[in-house]
């Protein structure tokens, strides 16, 4: 009987016609795949090394494409799912991975022209359209072929007739292959005129303590594209400021000349909202005593946030190094539910992405942010600059490894916004601290130090310090000059 049943379905399987799928084509089936997700970066004028904007331009990398897209290389989108769903999202699905196989698998049929979609309406030029002002190195600064990374800043002087609200900053390398990333500062002091004057070679070396402590308004990486801030949001630019570049130049092996250009979008409206960054682990790690022994596959520092008014937060990046590996933030609301606010599985150096969320994602107060930047610094890193591994420091250059997140919040209600930056400057003064009291012991001053620092302040005597006590312990500092 068994054996009938399958006769009779092999007999009807032949009697039946052939159900023939139908055919991938890129009219209609690949083009709005590739013009909605990598034309905006590969097309003339801007950084991708081709275009993909026709029939044959994409035909003659079907099959790079398909080898990029399966590995999740391309598009460029590190940001894993999961949590609030962010703007501009370029992950591709599995069905497309699998459509544009199919199309290379199949031969590559260019299909019916009438079916094919118009490209989107991209602007010319700059990402965010028209600026309102470019500005540009007044001269180029010559990148030497090799030796350790340099740090340089530029000056452009504005000559602003009246006060601005900055909504937007882009930024153009002209050697891309050499800007690690840039800095974008304000200066009204004249510090910086007087610095860059004083240099005969294009720019100038140091950066006035001032400015790095107040005077940044935005920061470029290559992945980073520019963000708009939301409505109602905006930094002052005054009229007597002059922009700084802070550039971080990685020397690739041949000169290289850099005169960098920046594009400005002001407002027409001064602010509504103010806005606010918290970076855990601060200072991109300055604080964490980052050395991460040579070998070591899965090495880890946290840091948290206790939110103490009701935010918003609108947009979140990362940084770290070659030897980034995960990058995790996530926020715990007060009734227990876990929102996660960031993860990265595959950290890449190479394409550091901002992030910037599609709606307002509400922490309410009592909130707690946590985050965690893991680093492989084996062999098995294919990112590793060192072979064997040799064990890693926090430093600045690109060898050396930093680690940080930061996300971008705004107090719901705007009367609590200098409680929220009083909470952000009393974490970073905690970090200080903390970094202070953990490195002390590692010279003959400092453990003197730390001993009279217990017989002083360890009031209860278990060989730790509280908060109360930490918070005697930085007076004292304070009082110190330190």
């Amino acid at each position: 009987m068994r054996h009938s049943i399958i006769l009779f379905a092999l007999v009807a399987a032949a009697a039946s016609p052939v159900l023939k799928a139908e055919p991938v084509t890129f009219t209609e089936h690949v083009a709005p795949i590739i013009f909605n997700n990598c034309t905006v970066c590969h097309r003339p004028g801007q950084g991708a090394p081709f275009s993909l904007t026709n029939y044959e331009e994409v035909r003659k990398r079907g099959k790079f494409i398909v080898d990029v897209t399966a590995d999740r290389y391309m598009p460029p989108w590190h940001a894993a799912p999961g949590g609030p769903a962010f703007k501009d999202e370029r992950r591709l699905t599995e069905a497309q991975i699998e459509m544009l196989s199919q199309w290379v698998a199949s031969g590559m049929t260019e299909g019916d022209p009438l079916k094919l979609p118009s490209l989107p309406d991209f602007p010319e030029g700059w990402l965010l359209g028209t600026p309102d002002m470019v500005i540009e190195m007044t001269e180029a600064y010559e990148v030497p072929a090799d030796g350790p990374d340099i740090y340089r800043n530029f000056l452009v002087t504005l000559d602003l007739p009246e006060d601005k609200w900055l909504k937007a900053i882009d930024f153009k390398p002209s050697a891309p292959a050499v800007v690690h990333h840039s800095l974008f500062f304000l200066d009204q002091t004249g510090d910086a005129r007087k610095r860059d004057a004083e240099d005969d070679t294009p720019g100038f070396r140091r950066m006035p303590q001032r400015l790095e402590r107040g005077g940044h308004v935005g920061t470029w990486a290559l992945g980073a594209n520019a963000l708009m801030l939301p409505d109602g949001m905006a930094d002052k630019l005054p009229r007597n400021a002059d922009f700084v570049f802070s550039t971080h130049f990685h020397p690739s092996g041949k000169p290289e000349k850099e005169k960098s250009v920046a594009a400005l979008y002001f407002s027409d409206e001064p602010p509504t909202r103010r806005h606010s960054i918290v970076q855990l682990p601060p200072l991109f790690g300055a604080l964490a005593a980052i050395d991460i022994p040579a070998g070591e596959k899965h090495y880890s520092k946290t840091d948290y946030f206790d939110v103490p008014v009701d935010v918003h937060a609108f947009a979140i990046r990362a940084h770290a190094h070659y030897l980034g590996k995960e990058m995790t933030m996530k926020a715990t609301l007060p009734g227990g539910e876990s929102l996660q606010l960031l993860r990265v599985d595959e950290w890449d150096f190479a394409w550091q992405e901002q992030y910037a969320y599609k709606e307002f994602v509400l922490l309410p107060k009592g909130t707690r942010i946590d985050s965690e930047v893991v680093w492989d610094n084996s062999a098995e890193n294919p990112r590793n600059p060192a072979n064997p591994p040799k064990r890693t420091k926090w430093g600045l250059e690109s060898t050396d490894e930093m680690g940080s997140i930061n996300i971008a919040l705004s107090a719901v209600d705007q009367a609590d916004s200098e409680a929220l930056e009083a909470a952000i400057g009393e974490h970073r003064r905690e970090s200080a601290l903390r970094s202070f009291l953990a490195n002390a012991d590692q010279s003959e001053e400092g453990r003197g130090w730390m001993q009279r620092a217990r017989t002083m302040f360890d009031r209860d005597k278990d060989g730790k310090f509280d908060p109360k006590e930490r918070k005697q312990i930085r007076e004292f500092l304070k009082g110190m000059g330190l």
